[in-house]
């Protein structure tokens, strides 16, 4: 269900790297550049509004106001750059000024959802970069047959989202919001709170996924004493398993039945839309806890709700939502016993750092018509290069280009 390459392998050198640098420089293959490389180009982008904290915090570099800090770079180079906040739907600035880009960017905290139909609308389009990890907004099948290059910043994003689920998963088991909550409104009903707070110490925990932020998870786990799980479509190394002391199983629903927490942390693609639906969720303990900080669409939207409501699930937390950002409507924001954020894990300060240099990079490769670094590439000169993604289309549904019908569309830019 999870593939992704043997250079994600936790063992592999960069992916204990800790600053871009090593990233960039880790050891594999190169491919060959689009030949299509235009000397002046067009970038749009797609960014956040920062606001006042945009205005003032440049290390916001995530927002329109800093521009993933591109506009002297890109001038500098001869070519344009647009960057926008209002990237949904037909009359959006986004739609209107994909028609003549030669290079679209996103990122998964506000993404602009690259469907078929913006796809066929963007004759010059040669190039889609992630700002980010994670590059399921982009039609990969439309992206393929037109020999869109689709990249990311992989590895950028790994610390960030691995602390953020120990957070959650904390945040859960402690019975952390309610007793916040209760500080807030002036109360002070220790029994209420200890009715379901449990010690992290002794419960099994399992990864949906061990590449680059599930292994991490797991190793800051290690310390809480609890037994560790995990499933993935490449097993990890015997040393690894015994480092860690880990349990491996074949399937998702073998580990959703042995554990009290699940965390999520695999990509989205065609083969894990929707892979927590009502039968996957069925087969938790009952009682036990569920964190996803992947994607939203992994998670059946409405047989979440369903299993939380009747207690099989006593708390699921995480910051990813479809689609993004979330409707008012949204069913998650209501359910109870939940620990939902915004979509920020992965967009710390630190990490907001590593994507703006890693997306440089990917320009830079592409108009200097150079080798991209392998691991950066999803899809490549017409196929799904990436083992962490499978050929499909996962934007059904979403704010790029056609209505969402499910779905109400968030008021202002």
């Amino acid at each position: 269900h999870f593939p992704r390459p043997s250079s994600d392998h936790p063992s592999a050198p960069a992916m204990y790297a800790r600053s871009l640098f090593r990233s960039l420089t880790a050891v594999g293959p190169a491919r060959s550049l689009h030949a299509g490389t235009p000397q002046r180009a067009k970038v749009l982008v797609a960014l956040y509004d920062g606001g006042q904290h945009g205005r003032t915090n440049p290390s916001i570099l995530g927002c329109v106001e800093n521009e993933l800090g591109l506009r002297k770079f890109l001038q500098s180079r001869g070519h344009s750059l647009v960057v926008t906040k209002d990237k949904d739907g037909p009359n959006s600035v986004f739609e209107r000024e994909i028609t003549d880009a030669d290079v679209v960017i996103s990122q998964p905290f506000w993404p602009a959802y690259i469907t078929a139909d913006r796809i066929a609308k963007a004759p010059k389009l040669r190039l889609c970069i992630t700002a980010g990890v994670g590059s399921d907004h982009v039609d990969l099948d439309a992206a393929c047959k037109r020999g869109i290059t689709v990249a990311e910043v992989t590895g950028c994003n790994v610390v960030s989202v691995a602390e953020h689920v120990v957070m959650q998963i904390l945040a859960l088991v402690r019975n952390f919001i309610p007793a916040y909550k209760q500080v807030v409104s002036g109360d002070w009903n220790i029994a209420d709170i200890a009715n379901e707070a449990h010690d992290l110490e002794g419960k099994a925990v399992g990864t949906i996924g061990a590449g680059r932020i599930g292994y991490r998870v797991l190793q800051r786990l290690k310390p809480f004493d609890v037994s560790l799980h995990y499933t993935d479509y490449f097993r990890l190394s015997p040393q690894q398993e015994q480092e860690l002391g880990l349990t491996y199983h074949p399937t998702p629903e073998s580990l959703a039945a042995a554990c009290d927490v699940v965390t999520v942390n695999c990509p989205l693609h065609k083969e894990t839309e929707n892979l927590f639906n009502k039968n996957l969720l069925s087969k938790m303990k009952r009682g036990s806890y569920l964190v996803n900080t992947a994607r939203g669409k992994i998670i059946d939207r409405d047989a979440l709700v369903e299993a939380v409501k009747s207690g099989h699930i006593q708390g699921y937390a995480g910051d990813v939502w479809f689609p993004q950002p979330a409707p008012p409507t949204h069913p998650w924001r209501t359910m109870p016993r939940h620990a939902m954020t915004p979509h920020y894990s992965g967009t710390t300060l630190e990490a907001q750092a590593r994507y703006a240099a890693g997306v440089k990079d990917i320009l830079a490769c592409f108009f200097d018509k150079k080798p991209f670094q392998s691991d950066y590439l999803i899809a490549h000169e017409g196929k799904v290069v990436s083992q962490s993604y499978k050929p499909g289309n996962t934007t059904g549904g979403s704010y790029g280009g056609t209505k969402a019908n499910d779905f109400v569309k968030p008021q202002g830019n």
